[in-house]
C-alpha cells in the first residue's frame, strides 16, 4: 500500500476514534488538534479568487534565504548528474541523493524541493510521500514561494494530503502572491480564458492575467512567454471579449515575447515560431511580418533541443536566430553548434590558492575556496537546527565577553547536533556561558565580487575569462560586439535573480543595452546596474 493511502487511512482511523471517544463522554488531546492545526500543511488561507481587482508582482529571489555557495556547488553536481543526455538507469541516484540531501541541509531552497522530489520518486528508501511532505512543510517555514506551491500541487493530486482542488488553489494564490513564477504563470494561463467557466477550471480577468505572466516571465519562466503572447497579439476587454484588431505594435510585441520566452527555455514558443514562419494556419493574419523557411529551420532545431532539455536555456538567440527584419547570420547545418552559440556563458574558476582556512582540521575547517559571511538565522536552543557553520554571540553581554566571543571561529555542526559549551576565560573554573545566541554563516566564493555566473554543468558554456574586461553603465551604447552579462553587486537584494546567465544578450557594437527585466518594474534601480563583455565576437556564425 502507497504511503498516501497509509496516511488517508491513519486519519480515518483516528476520526473515527475520536468519535467513539466522544460519544463514551472521553475527550481526545486538545494538543492532539492544536498540532496539527500547526502544520503548514493545514494554514487556513483565503479561497482562491479569480476576480481579484489587481495583482502586486513579488520576486522570489528576494524572498528566499541567501544559499550557501558550497551548498549550491552540491546542488549543481547533483543536477548535473540528472543530465537528460543519460539513460535514466544509468543515473548515480545514489550520489544524486547524497549530494542534494548535503545541500538540503544546510538549508538551499532548491536542494530541499529537489529532496521531496526524489522521496516521491522512490530514489531513497524507506523515504516516501511523508518525509517528502516534511521537507515542503520545513521549506514553507522558512517562507519559500516555491514550497507553497507545492503544497498546493500536494493537494491537488493527493500526495500525503487528501485531494482537495479548493485548498491547492488557495496555495498556488498564496504563493503567487509571495512571488513563485511556476504559480503566477499557472493562475494567470487559468484566468486568461474569454469567459467564466469554473467546471472546467478557467475564467476572465485580463489585467490580472497579464500582469502575472509578465512578472513570472520576468523572474526567468519562460512558459509563462506562451500565454502571455497570445493576450498581447490579441487585444482583450479585461472581461476577455476581444476589444480591437490586432496591429503591427501588438504583432511585434508578442514576437518579442516569444523570443524572450524561448530564451529562456519555452519549447512551445519554439514550436509556435517554427509553424508560423512555415506553415502559419491564415496567411492572411499570420503574427510574423513574412514567410521564411530558414528560419523555420533553426527554431525546429531549438524546439527540439528544449523539448528534449528543459533546463536548457538560450540567451544568446539573436546570435543565431535573430528576429525580423535582422539578417540571419550564416549556418553551416551543424546543429550542436547553433545551439551551443545560443546557450550562456560561465566563466572558468581558477584553482584557489592553498591555505588560508580558519583551521586545518577540526569544527573551523573549510575549503579555501570560501569564505564565511554572517547570515540572519539565529537560535537559542543548544542545538544546531539546520547543517552549518555557527558561532556565539551574546547581545547585552559586557563588551570582554563580546570580544571573547569574535575570536571564536565559526564551527560546522550538523543538524541537531549539540552546539560546543563555551567559558569565559576570565573567570576560573566558571560554568559554561549561559544565554547564548548562536548565529549561522554561509559560504560565497572568495572572489565573491568576480563577475562569474553560475549554471548547472551542460546548461550553459564554460570558457576562459574575457581578457578585454569591457563592463559599461545600462544608459551607454554597447561599446563592442559579444555576450554581455548585466550584474549587480552580490549584496544587493535582487543580485540572486539578476546576476544569472540566462540574463545574458548577445549584442551588436553601438546597440543599447536591453532591459534585462522582461515584465513588471525590475527590482532594482538601473542607475545600479552594469553590463559586462564575457566573450567578445565579430561573427554570428555558428
Amino acid at each position: 500500500m502507497k504511503a498516501p493511502h497509509l496516511r488517508k487511512l491513519a486519519y480515518a482511523v483516528l476520526a473515527a476514534v475520536a468519535a467513539v471517544c466522544f460519544f463514551m463522554g472521553f475527550k481526545v488531546p486538545y494538543t492532539y488538534y492544536k498540532a496539527e492545526q500547526a502544520l503548514p500543511r493545514n494554514e487556513q488561507l483565503p479561497l482562491f479568487n479569480p476576480h481579484r481587482p489587481a495583482f502586486t508582482c513579488e520576486i522570489e529571489a528576494t524572498k528566499v534565504p541567501r544559499i550557501d555557495v558550497q551548498a549550491d556547488a552540491w546542488f549543481h553536481e547533483a543536477r548535473a548528474l540528472e543530465d537528460p543526455d543519460t539513460w535514466e538507469e544509468d543515473r548515480d541516484y545514489k550520489k544524486i541523493v547524497q549530494l542534494t540531501r548535503a545541500a538540503a541541509e544546510r538549508r538551499h531552497w532548491k536542494a530541499m524541493l529537489n529532496l521531496a522530489s526524489l522521496y516521491l520518486e522512490r530514489r531513497d528508501p524507506p523515504h516516501h510521500a511523508d518525509d517528502a511532505l516534511a521537507l515542503v512543510e520545513e521549506a514553507m517555514r522558512l517562507g519559500i514561494p516555491a514550497a507553497y506551491d507545492r503544497m498546493g500541487t500536494y493537494y491537488m493530486e493527493g500526495v500525503g494530503v487528501p485531494a482537495d482542488a479548493t485548498r491547492a488553489f488557495a496555495f498556488w494564490q498564496k504563493a503567487a502572491e509571495m512571488g513563485s513564477p511556476h504559480a503566477m504563470a499557472y493562475l494567470g494561463d487559468k484566468i486568461a480564458a474569454t469567459w467564466d467557466s469554473p467546471k472546467d477550471g478557467f475564467w476572465a480577468n485580463i489585467p490580472v492575467a497579464t500582469k502575472m505572466l509578465g512578472c513570472a516571465l520576468g523572474q526567468g519562466y519562460g512558459p509563462a512567454a506562451s500565454t502571455l503572447y497570445y493576450l498581447q497579439a490579441w487585444p482583450r476587454s479585461p472581461n476577455g471579449s476581444p476589444s480591437g484588431p490586432r496591429t503591427a505594435a501588438t504583432k511585434a510585441q508578442a514576437l518579442r515575447t516569444l523570443q524572450q520566452g524561448i530564451r529562456l527555455g519555452c519549447a512551445d514558443c519554439a514550436r509556435f515560431l517554427l509553424v508560423e514562419f512555415d506553415r502559419p494556419v491564415d496567411l492572411a493574419d499570420m503574427l510574423v511580418p513574412h514567410l521564411d523557411k530558414a528560419r523555420s529551420e533553426r527554431y525546429r532545431v531549438v524546439y527540439d533541443a528544449l523539448d528534449w532539455n528543459p533546463d536548457l536555456r538560450l540567451p544568446n538567440l539573436d546570435k543565431i536566430l535573430p528576429l525580423p527584419p535582422a539578417q540571419l547570420p550564416q549556418w553551416n547545418g551543424d546543429k550542436k553548434a547553433l545551439i551551443e552559440a545560443a546557450k550562456g556563458v560561465t566563466l572558468k574558476r581558477p584553482q584557489a590558492e592553498p591555505g588560508a582556512p580558519s583551521q586545518a582540521n577540526g569544527r573551523a575547517h573549510r575549503d579555501a575556496a570560501y569564505e564565511l559571511r554572517p547570515c540572519d538565522d539565529t537560535t537559542t536552543t543548544g542545538t544546531a537546527p539546520c547543517a552549518g557553520y555557527w558561532a556565539p554571540t551574546a547581545p547585552g553581554g559586557s563588551a570582554q565577553l563580546q570580544t571573547h566571543l569574535a575570536s571564536v571561529a565559526p564551527g560546522l555542526y550538523q543538524s541537531g547536533e549539540p552546539f560546543d559549551k563555551v567559558f569565559d576565560p576570565s573567570v576560573a573554573g566558571a560554568a559554561p556561558i549561559a544565554g547564548l545566541v548562536w548565529r549561522r554563516f554561509i559560504t560565497v566564493h572568495r572572489d565573491h565580487e568576480v563577475i562569474a555566473p553560475l549554471a548547472v554543468a551542460g546548461i550553459a558554456r564554460e570558457i576562459l575569462p574575457a581578457e578585454l574586461g569591457l563592463s559599461c553603465a545600462a544608459d551607454m551604447p554597447c561599446p563592442a560586439t559579444g555576450v554581455w552579462q548585466p550584474w549587480l553587486p552580490s549584496v544587493h537584494p535582487a543580485s540572486a535573480a539578476l546576476n544569472q546567465p540566462w540574463r545574458q544578450a548577445w549584442l551588436v557594437a553601438g546597440q543599447p543595452f536591453p532591459n534585462p527585466w522582461h515584465g513588471g518594474e525590475p527590482p532594482f534601480d538601473p542607475a545600479e546596474l552594469t553590463w559586462h563583455l564575457m566573450e567578445a565576437g565579430t561573427s554570428s556564425n555558428a
